[in-house]
C-alpha cells in the first residue's frame, strides 16, 4: 500500500513537470465553463471547443441559449456524441439559472448538482476550476491512474474522491484534478501507457509497468 511519503512525491513530480496544470476547455465566465463541462461528457476538449467557438459567437448567457432554442443548439453542438440530450439539459439548465440564480452560476453543490445534466463530476469541475473550492473531480483517467498506481484505489469514483480529499495535501488540491487528467491523457494512458516516459515511474506501483518500460 503506497505511503503519504510517495504520494507527495507524486504530486511534487507532476507539479514540477506541469507547473500550471488547466482545463483545456475554452470558456470565458462561468456559464461558459458550465456550459463546456457540460459538452464534454463522452467526447474530447478539442471537440468541444471547436463547437463552442463558433456556439460561444452566437450565445453566451441563459437568456442566449433560450432564444437560441434546442434546434438553434444543435446546429452548433451536433459534432459533438450525445448533441441531441446535451441541447434539452442545456436549455433545462438555462431556464433554472434564470428563473432561480438570475442567470448567474450558484457557489452551490446540490444547486449545480440539481441542473440537468450536472452530475457531480462537472459539478466539482465548476467549483474547483470556478470558485477554488478544494474539491477534486474524478473522471476515467482521474480513476484509471489512482487505481493502477496506488495512489487512490478503489471500486467506484465517489471512493475515489473521497480518498482523495483525505489523502491530497491542501496545497494540491486545487489543481489535483488538471495534473492527474493531463497525466492520464498524455502519459498514463489506457491502453499502452507510456512508462518510459513518465516522471513518475519510480514511485509507480501498477504491477505490469515492466512490461512496457521494456516494449
Amino acid at each position: 500500500m503506497m505511503n503519504q511519503q510517495k504520494r507527495k512525491y507524486i504530486l511534487e513530480r507532476l507539479h514540477r513537470n506541469n507547473p500550471h496544470p488547466a482545463t483545456t476547455l475554452i470558456y470565458a465566465s462561468h456559464f461558459e465553463l458550465l456550459i463546456s463541462v457540460l459538452l464534454s461528457a463522452q467526447t474530447t476538449d478539442n471537440k468541444v471547443n471547436k463547437a463552442t467557438a463558433r456556439l460561444y459567437q452566437v450565445a453566451n448567457t441563459p437568456s442566449d441559449f433560450l432564444a437560441l432554442g434546442i434546434e438553434g443548439i444543435k446546429e452548433y453542438i451536433k459534432i459533438l456524441g450525445l448533441y441531441n440530450r446535451k441541447a434539452k439539459n442545456i436549455i433545462k439548465t438555462c431556464r433554472i439559472l434564470l428563473d432561480k440564480y438570475n442567470g448567474i452560476i450558484p457557489e452551490n453543490r446540490a444547486a449545480l448538482e440539481s441542473l440537468p445534466g450536472v452530475g457531480r463530476k462537472t459539478a466539482n469541475v465548476v467549483l474547483n476550476t470556478a470558485f477554488h473550492w478544494p474539491t477534486i473531480a474524478v473522471d476515467t483517467h482521474v480513476f484509471r491512474i489512482c487505481n493502477r498506481t496506488g495512489f487512490a484505489p478503489a471500486e467506484n469514483v465517489f471512493a475515489v474522491e473521497n480518498k482523495l480529499l483525505k489523502l491530497v495535501p491542501k496545497k494540491f488540491q486545487d489543481n489535483c484534478h488538471n495534473l492527474l487528467v493531463m497525466h492520464g491523457r498524455y502519459t498514463c494512458v489506457a491502453r499502452k501507457p507510456h512508462c518510459n516516459a513518465c516522471v513518475i515511474e519510480d514511485l509507480c506501483e501498477f504491477k505490469k509497468k515492466f512490461f512496457y518500460i521494456i516494449i
